[in-house]
């Protein structure tokens, strides 16, 4: 059985209070006195309840950080930026994957408010405007994290739109028109505005969406959608080897029957599990087929045909989301709310046909 308090004063011959005192105000105890505490806590084993002094204190030591998917890469580097700077300012992270499921994350939440979290991030499946407002009108801050906010709270986020724009652009500049658009469910709001983003870079060149774009939409942003996708658009030969999903969705905005030179994925790890099932069909990338992904996570450059990617600050995000929050809950009255936009950026590798390069948003 773990020691308690009783047991430290026993056997360092104090009273309770005074041990109390020795873990919540050093100073009020004599040298000598807190040193045979601290002998006796060591003695023991003793460990302080460290919820029932966050519950006396009404604040704790940790922050909530609830994120889509902790599988993919880009979240990993996100949670890394939030916790160095959550460490640094003597903060834990607590990390909560929703699975891109609303009962999951709405059973999160409720769990970080009933552990008195010092504050929550959140990539929200959906916007769920007002259940983060409650959430902060009862006195946890929230700041939305990969999400743009509105007016009154605080977000970190990337231009989106700019990311899908360049990513095609980049597509269209190499000759390409007749270009896939592999993306995932347009409730997710990265999804949403990488794919405007897209359509806007087809129209700026003065061509017609529906002329040069097919959309393919698959149930999740993961590597097996992807290989998924790439069945689908090399077409029924392929659909032999059990690959294909029931979950998958043709938009068609391109004309039946003309398979595309080039594919935009939304994220890294649908292009990964393309270029895989791509590399399975003997299918050549770039010369047959030129890809572009999102993200740029760690494992992009590293695939066997090096990944064109958007590059995104994901540890960056990370960081500034923790400052933001910390900021709020440390100091409420003077807490400005700040919505923060980073800049993407294209790298040229050898799926896209172009030497490794870095190009500006």
């Amino acid at each position: 059985m773990a020691a308690g308090m009783k047991d430290v004063a026993s056997l360092a011959g104090v009273a309770v209070g005074t041990v109390s005192n020795v873990l919540n105000h050093p100073d009020l105890v004599r040298p000598l006195t807190r040193a045979r505490v601290e002998a006796a806590m060591e003695e023991l084993g003793f460990i302080p309840n460290g919820s029932a002094r966050q519950l006396r204190a009404g604040r704790s030591r940790c922050l909530g950080l609830v994120v889509l998917d902790v599988t993919n890469p880009f979240f990993t580097e996100v949670a890394r930026g939030v916790e160095d700077y959550a460490q640094a300012a003597g903060y834990a992270v607590i990390l909560c994957n929703s699975d891109e499921a609303d009962d999951k994350e709405r059973r999160y939440l409720r769990v970080l408010e009933e552990q008195r979290v010092r504050g929550i991030l959140i990539t929200p499946v959906h916007g769920r405007a007002p259940e983060l407002r409650r959430i902060r009108d009862r006195g946890t801050p929230v700041v939305l994290l990969d999400r743009p906010g509105s007016a009154g709270q605080c977000s970190v986020a990337v231009d989106d739109r700019r990311g899908g724009e360049i990513a095609v652009s980049h597509l269209l500049d190499l000759g390409h028109r007749r270009i896939a658009l592999v993306n995932g469910p347009l409730a997710i709001r990265q999804c949403a505005d990488r794919r405007r983003g897209a359509l806007r870079a087809v129209e700026r060149a003065g061509l017609d969406p529906a002329a040069v774009l097919t959309e393919v939409t698959v149930p999740a942003m993961n590597a097996r959608a992807g290989a998924v996708a790439a069945d689908e658009l090399l077409g029924p030969g392929l659909a032999s080897t059990g690959l294909a999903s029931t979950g998958l969705a043709s938009t068609g905005l391109a004309p039946a029957g003309r398979k595309p030179t080039a594919v935009f994925c939304t994220n890294d790890m649908l292009a990964l599990g393309l270029l895989r099932r791509l590399g399975q069909a003997g299918v050549a990338v770039p010369g047959d087929l030129a890809v572009v992904g999102y993200d740029d996570i760690e494992f992009a450059a590293d695939a066997a045909v090096p990944l064109t990617s958007v590059r995104q600050p994901k540890y960056q995000l990370g960081r500034a989301a923790a400052e933001l929050l910390l900021d709020e809950a440390d100091r409420p009255e003077e807490h400005e709310h700040r919505r923060f936009v980073f800049k993407p950026e294209l790298v040229a590798r050898a799926s896209s046909g172009e030497t490794a390069s870095a190009v500006p948003a």
